[in-house]
């Protein structure tokens, strides 16, 4: 069967330390605890879909290293289609370093590597890949131009695009309105909008800006104080679920794929967001990456004890 979720992106080796403080500059925190895991935003994205349900491609670029047999191997494990995961031998694949703190917190340093190798052509060569979708996820690890050529592509084919503007990197107007969600943090918003989002109200003047530049659907997450979904000139709250965060790491990855799922399987925009949310909250309550996405099973129940 085709993929209905098509995920283009960075994939990334993770080296991930835990302490109770994270360091100033120039500073050395003793007494962490050490984890490896796989990580990058369009990897996390993937897995998380796939875990949540849906049935996914991935398109990335990895290097030719000790580390590209093992994460082949960790996407094969969650039945990600990885046809068009290419390897470029004159890159190294990339690699995150991250600390975070006994509240979740964290700092991220990323070596990018083969990710800035997925280029236009690769696109091209995951034409079948883009028209078998439903939904294909964007992030910002990869180059610019890779990204334009996926919303020109979505946009000849007529396949929904999401696109999730983390790391923050401007986007063009005439990309925003053939943009069918767009996911953001209030930085990012404040980024494309010039709103500074310190709230719902704000949030939702940001949200109202985004449409104003043509985007169709926004969802502005708000961490802890849940997210705003804004579509048809209307906003909707999203609460937040109380849970006791250990590291928010791939949290909003976890968020775009579950999402994505969830609509596939014909959920409004406001009841996919809280599906993702449950998802997102359940991976802060773990260590790691893909390591602490959860499975379907752990989303429905998490949802049935939180009604």
């Amino acid at each position: 069967m085709p993929a209905n979720i098509c995920v283009i992106g960075s994939s990334n080796v993770d080296f991930t330390v835990k302490s109770e403080l994270l360091p100033g500059k120039g500073e050395t925190v003793s007494g962490g605890v050490f984890q490896h895991a796989y990580g990058g935003k369009g990897a996390n994205q993937a897995v998380a879909a796939s875990r949540a349900g849906g049935r996914v491609s991935f398109v990335a670029c990895l290097g030719k290293d000790e580390f590209t047999g093992g994460l082949l191997k960790a996407f094969k494990k969650d039945r990600i289609d990885t046809k068009f995961v290419f390897s470029d031998p004159g890159a190294a694949t990339g690699v995150a370093l991250i600390m975070v703190d006994r509240t979740g917190d964290n700092y991220i340093a990323v070596a990018s590597g083969a990710n800035h190798r997925l280029l236009p052509r690769h696109v091209d060569l995951a034409h079948k890949a883009v028209k078998d979708a439903a939904y294909v996820i964007l992030q910002m690890e990869i180059p610019a131009e890779t990204n334009s050529r996926v919303i020109d592509l979505c946009s000849e084919l007529d396949v929904k695009v999401i696109v999730n503007c983390a790391p923050f990197r401007p986007l063009a107007k005439d990309q925003l309105s053939r943009i069918d969600i767009l996911i953001v943090n209030e930085h990012e918003a404040a980024g494309l909008t010039g709103i500074k989002v310190e709230g719902e109200k704000s949030a939702v003047k940001a949200a109202e800006a985004l449409s104003a530049l043509g985007v169709k659907n926004a969802i502005i997450t708000l961490g802890a104080n849940g997210s705003i979904v804004y579509g048809s000139r209307k906003a909707i709250p999203v609460p937040a679920f109380k849970i006791r965060a250990l590291d928010a790491t791939a949290a909003g990855d976890t968020f775009c794929g579950a999402l994505a799922v969830r609509l596939t399987e014909g959920a409004s925009l406001a009841e996919a967001s809280r599906f993702a949310s449950a998802a997102a909250a359940l991976a802060c309550t773990r260590l790691g990456a893909q390591s602490s996405i959860p499975i379907r099973k752990e989303i429905d129940r998490f949802l049935a004890e939180h009604p």
